[in-house]
């Protein structure tokens, strides 16, 4: 996205700015993670987006909910001139308010600062990113340097694989320019690529038999399944980055049975789009090796890869220049682990990651942000959001 000659915004004069809003950051960013918001509970979700629906309403955001019946609505706010037809210059921000911590978790996770951190569930993935986000939308909004059109997306299933947001997050995507993920920094890095994500379960069926009496007659359903799982772990290939692997299996019912059940659920992850087919067809031809059982084969590939584009890294360049100014440097990284910006990498729209908040323990009990990162992180993502793009 090439930047016309007259841009000259101070990112100096941004940092400033965020340092002056980091206060009032800070403490959005605890009223989220108050919300309580896991993805399996609607009203719980609901509650949270309503908080952030009142803030962008607040700063004069055109604010749509997408309605889901099992699921939390969808929140889509826009900021600045409309633009119908200027797709080139809008940009979308693309974040999630669900999270994997069930209601209570405040009683043993209190959201709380200390030694120079604000802990608490969702604080890191993404509660942070996403108040953020409302921080850059009023900073530009005040300093008159919203000039194009900036549109919020903040999906309520992400953490359990986005089923119904998916094609809303690929419709609004599809008429923006850009796509920045609210998502945590990998360490300090923005993140230029992720790997694809696809889950099966295996469901063997076997012959069941007396262990000691009619041990011929039986046909081992936990045999067979240890060939499966011998077979599929196999085609893990380091040096194209897909891996499989065997997360939880089970089966059998007694010692004294040769058992007729056992299943296995099994993790994918690929860095190359074109292995997504590949894997697929190969779990689709699974066959078992003791006749009498029978194999029943589920899933597939939930998440594209977001692969490293030329277009993904000149975003991730003007970043890093930006970054320069402010006397940091900002390194690019790749991930194993997937968000709703794969969705978007895979329709050939520019995508950069990780440019939320800088921490540790996403989805762990000691899921904290370190504070001293949160204003210049913030001016980063307002400077990008504030330079202009030449017109085509």
């Amino acid at each position: 996205m090439p930047v016309s000659p007259d841009f000259s915004i101070s990112m100096r004069a941004l940092l400033a700015g965020a340092r002056r809003k980091e206060s009032a950051l800070l403490d959005l960013t605890r009223q989220l993670v108050r919300a309580e918001s896991p993805s399996d509970d609607k009203a719980a979700v609901d509650a949270c987006g309503a908080l952030v629906a009142a803030h962008a309403k607040a700063l004069g955001g055109r604010v749509k909910l997408h309605r889901q019946r099992e699921y939390g609505n969808v929140l889509e706010a826009r900021f600045g001139p409309r633009s119908k037809t200027a797709a080139a210059r809008r940009i979308l921000l693309l974040g999630h308010i669900d999270t994997v911590w069930p209601l209570g978790t405040l009683k043993t996770m209190p959201c709380q600062v200390s030694d120079g951190r604000l802990r608490g569930p969702g604080t890191l993935d993404m509660k942070a990113g996403v108040a953020m986000a409302l921080t850059v939308i009023e900073m530009l909004t005040e300093a008159g340097l919203l000039s194009r059109e900036i549109v919020l997306l903040l999906n309520s299933d992400e953490e359990v694989g986005s089923p119904v947001s998916r094609p809303i997050t690929e419709r609004v995507a599809a008429g923006c320019s850009a796509v920045y993920v609210l998502e945590p920094a990998q360490g300090l890095a923005y993140k230029t690529a992720r790997k694809g994500t696809g889950n099966w379960r295996i469901d063997v069926q076997g012959v069941a038999a007396h262990a000691g009496v009619d041990f011929e007659k039986g046909a081992s359903a936990l045999g067979e399944l240890a060939h499966v799982i011998e077979t599929v772990s196999g085609w893990t290939d380091l040096k194209r980055g897909l891996t499989v692997s065997v997360g939880l299996a089970g089966g059998g019912s007694k010692t004294n049975v040769i058992p007729a059940e056992a299943w296995a659920e099994v993790d994918v992850r690929i860095a190359r789009k074109a292995d997504g087919p590949r894997i697929e067809r190969k779990f689709a031809g699974l066959k078992p090796g003791d006749k009498r059982c029978s194999l029943h084969v589920t899933g597939g590939i939930n998440r594209p890869p977001m692969e490293r584009t030329r277009a993904t890294v000149q975003l991730y360049r003007a970043a890093r220049a930006l970054a320069a100014e402010l006397g940091l440097t900002l390194d690019e990284a790749a991930t194993g682990g997937a968000s709703d910006g794969n969705f978007t990498a895979a329709l050939g729209i520019p995508t950069l990651d990780g440019m939320g908040a800088v921490g540790e323990g996403a989805h762990a009990a000691h899921e904290s942000i370190v504070l001293e990162h949160l204003a210049p992180r913030t001016a980063l993502l307002a400077g990008l959001l504030a330079q202009i793009p030449s017109e085509a």
